[in-house]
């Protein structure tokens, strides 16, 4: 039996449809648009009038601190959230424990989503064992276990020759490198970025040249490999003039963000709140700027959550030394439709920076609705109001900035692979 949407405002930003449409929904996949096929049968029929559908988001970092961090979150508690949230596509990074360096545990990651049957998880695999920065992984054997690209996560390579020989191992196998660009010696211990807010808190500082030199130095590697690199996380204007310029002349790159950094700054660490500590740090209201005018214009293709839950006792130190990181899944929608309030970006714009564009990074057939594909979709009350409480979150981790923020935007129904998974009245609140 077929699943129906009607009368929903239908935005699929990959192949620029923006209005009014019939979806049909069959064994799993999409069947047609407007049109019922002949040999569709109506089981149920959802009522998307005055609502949005889109394909369902797409994530490019969650963490799901499965396995080894079981204490902070789970599989099964964060995949509740995400699709909750409307995501139905995670890539989690390789710093689990074990970290995500062998074709086997890559395989269980993505052998328990299936035994889930909620989301689709994709795994980036280690780019050295261990993430040491030493040696290189077996990233043939890791892409064939499944991994859409491979990683070192947050920690350094610190040795240029081993992270040109990465590059030019995994452009062999047309792997892509996902970097986060920092330079780990002006990073040092630092918590907060340098600015006024580092000089009256006391706090050590990270300068804009950690990212700024990282970017740099990786940017001048893929010149002289060719390897395909996305950059995570940006958080500097410097560093989103740096990825343009690199992508006007050429180099294969491409780049997110985190929801978090487009609207947070400095100053809103306060005094010492440490769920504002996050790495790389919240930075200046014209990095914040520039973060926005990037997606915008193109440069930066995608935001993400960059999902960290935690217990409520890594938060409690100070900040120091407090653990980084924001529960971000149930906030990625909302903070993004902030920006379309703002005028920084209109609907389609930003649907397609949690789908399609997100889909095209990690190279996957996803973030679309033509006729023949996975019927992954997410509809949502654009238009309703209501305050963000960090203890009704679904993720194990509530560790968010954003409690008592005003948001738009209620998730009403979430199918993955044409089943409906998450479906609330207005009753349910967000």
């Amino acid at each position: 039996m077929g699943l129906v949407i009607r009368h929903g405002r239908l935005i699929d930003p990959a192949h620029g449809i923006d209005g009014h449409h019939d979806l049909y929904i069959n064994d799993g996949f999409v069947a047609a648009l407007d049109h019922q096929p002949d040999d569709f049968t109506v089981g149920r029929v959802i009522d998307a009038n005055g609502l949005i559908v889109c394909p369902g988001l797409i994530d490019l970092r969650a963490r799901l601190r499965e396995p080894g961090l079981e204490h902070k979150a789970t599989i099964v508690s964060e995949v509740a959230a995400a699709v909750s949230a409307g995501v139905t596509t995670l890539c989690v990074p390789p710093d689990t424990d074990p970290v995500i360096d062998t074709p086997a545990m890559a395989q269980m990651l993505q052998q328990r989503a299936w035994q889930l049957g909620k989301t689709f998880i994709h795994p980036l695999g280690a780019l050295t064992k261990n993430l040491e920065g030493h040696i290189l992984t077996d990233m043939a054997a890791l892409s064939e276990a499944g991994c859409v690209g491979v990683s070192n996560a947050l920690a350094p390579v610190r040795d240029t020759v081993v992270m040109r020989r990465a590059m030019q191992y995994a452009s062999t196998f047309e792997l892509t490198v996902f970097l986060h660009a920092q330079d780990p010696w002006l990073q040092g211990n630092g918590c907060v970025h340098e600015g006024e807010i580092s000089t009256r808190l006391g706090l050590p500082a990270i300068p804009e040249a950690a990212e700024t030199v990282g970017v740099a130095r990786d940017l001048a590697l893929i010149e002289t490999t060719g390897a395909r690199c996305h950059f995570d996380q940006l958080s500097s204007a410097r560093a989103v003039e740096m990825i343009a310029e690199a992508q006007q002349r050429g180099l294969p790159v491409t780049a997110d963000v985190s929801a978090h950094h487009l609207h947070l700054t400095e100053h809103d660490i306060g005094f010492f709140n440490s769920q504002c500590h996050v790495i790389p740090p919240l930075r200046s209201q014209r990095d914040r700027t520039a973060l926005c005018q990037g997606v915008k214009d193109g440069v930066i293709a995608a935001i993400c959550s960059d999902h960290q839950p935690h217990e409520p006792d890594a938060k409690l130190a100070p900040f120091s030394e407090s653990e980084p990181g924001i529960s971000g899944l149930e906030t990625l929608l909302p903070l993004v439709l902030k920006l379309v309030d703002r005028k920084l970006l209109n609907l389609s714009e930003a649907i397609a920076a949690l789908t399609h564009k997100p889909a095209e990074v990690l190279g996957i057939d996803a973030g679309h609705l033509r006729p023949g594909s996975t019927a992954d979709i997410c509809v949502f009350d654009a238009d309703h109001e209501w305050e963000f409480d960090r203890q009704k979150m679904i993720s194990r981790g509530r560790n968010s900035p954003f409690h008592g923020w005003p948001f738009k935007g209620r998730i009403t129904h979430v199918l993955v692979g044409g089943e409906l998974l998450f479906e609330s009245t207005p009753a349910d609140g967000h």
